[in-house]
């Protein structure tokens, strides 16, 4: 299937959000090993670490393994919306297939779905 088939953007187009999530994945790829460094287990040596220490250094490893998943589901959404560029459907809701605002997809260029959706799914999620 053709890119224009599906999607409403024109080759630029397309081009310049490709463009956007490289960078974007390569800007995570680079920050990568200080992450995976931080998530690290604490070593339990207390006469190395003090108690108020190394109680600091399992809450920054929290925090590393924290944001080290999100890192993941971000790299993710990346690849997803890179492969959806190539399939000719990016742009285009998954839920109701309407075409995505570029000022969405120009604030974050992994979305997948238009507002109303992005809003429907949210509101499920709380109940």
């Amino acid at each position: 299937m053709a890119i224009e088939a599906m999607t409403p953007m024109t080759p630029d187009e397309l081009e310049r959000y490709r463009g956007m999530l490289l960078t974007l994945r390569d800007a995570m790829e680079d920050t990568d090993t200080a992450v995976k460094e931080s998530a690290k287990p604490v070593e339990l040596d207390q006469a190395r670490v003090g108690r108020l220490s190394r109680m600091e250094a399992m809450q920054a490893q929290a925090v590393a393994v924290a944001l080290s998943r999100r890192r993941d589901i971000q790299q993710t959404r990346i690849q997803n919306a890179l492969d959806r560029i190539g399939k000719g459907d990016y742009g285009i809701c998954l839920a109701c297939k309407a075409p995505i605002d570029t000022e969405r997809l120009d604030f974050d260029p992994t979305a997948f779905l238009c507002p109303p959706c992005a809003q429907r799914a949210e509101a499920g999620r709380k109940r």
